[in-house]
């Protein structure tokens, strides 16, 4: 399957430089850097192999690195990138408060380079442009599932990492859904972390906690991306409870939907990967041509916005919408 071949591929270049559209030879074609966080999800590597395929669509020059979820070292390559030349600079940030130093970097050069914040935003504004799909969006998709699905009981909250303003905005939409119940006391919220990293071993270990400090009396979790739903069900498959918790999830991985399929996760959502990287690419070169990147909205600080629509993925609609229209092979999900 030609998708799998592509995750390989990017696997084998994680925290290494590699040029798409011209494989770094020919000057005449217009440079863009991007820099990306991580590949530790398998989201990323979609958005990845997003960026290659848009470089070669529209005949440019585009420079990945990726910064494998370390905030220093992600500043320094966009400080590479910048020495490289290159005209724009696209930026999934892995500390999004840190972040602002790249964009002050990127501004205070001679011919100021445009910065656009991608999927994740950089905190106080500043950046010329950020592509999003609607997290405060995500963030209710997950609240109404757990709505739905679990009437009353103790929760838990297994947020994404701290340093990613995303999981802030996500939270506020999923508690602005579950406010009511848990204001007249139907929910109870017994335990709410942050997974360092989005790492799965974290949510695993704060799942347990949670599942020990409250005698495995859990009825719902809401778990901030596939990867720490991954780790939360791991805990309850512990317990004899994977299954009969509701667990959310978000980025749509493969492992997340057989576990959909399985039932022992309720819901992930998927992004339009392809669809953002390749609006990235298109947004960077009109702001290197100095004209409108075409934005949809602006955030709170500002910033103008290009969003996308996020989709929910649950046991009813998979096959319908990852299979039938084509982006899985049927045996994807074996």
């Amino acid at each position: 399957m030609k998708r799998a071949v592509f995750v390989v591929l990017a696997l084998l270049v994680v925290g290494s430089m590699v040029f798409a559209g011209g494989s770094g030879q020919s000057g005449a074609k217009t440079k863009i850097g991007v820099s990306i966080a991580t590949l530790r999800e398998e989201r990323w590597v979609e958005d990845y192999n997003g960026f290659l395929e848009a470089a070669e669509k529209y005949n440019v020059e585009v420079i990945i690195q990726v910064a494998d979820n370390n905030a220093a070292r992600q500043q320094a390559q966009c400080e590479n990138l910048i020495t490289m030349g290159v005209k724009a600079l696209i930026v999934a940030p892995h500390d999004s408060e840190a972040a602002r130093q790249i964009v002050a970097m990127a501004h205070k050069e001679k011919t100021p380079i445009p910065v656009i914040a991608y999927d994740r935003p950089i905190t106080g504004g500043g950046a010329d442009l950020y592509i999003e799909t609607d997290q405060v969006e995500i963030g209710r998709m997950m609240g109404r599932y757990i709505w739905n699905n679990v009437p009353s009981g103790n929760l838990v909250f297994i947020k994404g990492d701290a340093g990613d303003d995303t999981v802030y905005m996500m939270a506020d939409g999923t508690m602005e859904i579950l406010k009511p119940r848990l204001d007249n006391g139907t929910y109870k919220m017994v335990a709410e972390q942050f997974a360092v990293d989005w790492e799965p071993a974290n949510a695993m270990r704060h799942m347990e906690n949670a599942l020990t400090a409250n005698g495995n009396n859990i009825q719902g979790v809401i778990a901030h991306n596939d990867g720490t739903a991954g780790g939360v069900i791991q805990a309850l498959a512990a317990q004899g409870l994977a299954g009969r918790v509701p667990v959310t999830g978000q980025d749509c991985e493969v492992d997340a939907v057989k576990r959909i399929i399985a039932g022992t996760q309720g819901m992930t959502i998927r992004y339009d990967n392809a669809g953002m990287a390749d609006g990235a690419i298109q947004a960077a070169l009109k702001l290197i041509n100095k004209q409108n990147p075409g934005a949809t909205g602006r955030g709170d600080d500002g910033t103008p916005v290009l969003g996308f629509a996020p989709t929910e993925i649950n046991r009813d609609n998979y096959r319908r919408i990852l299979i039938d229209s084509g982006l899985y092979e049927a045996d994807a999900f074996n």
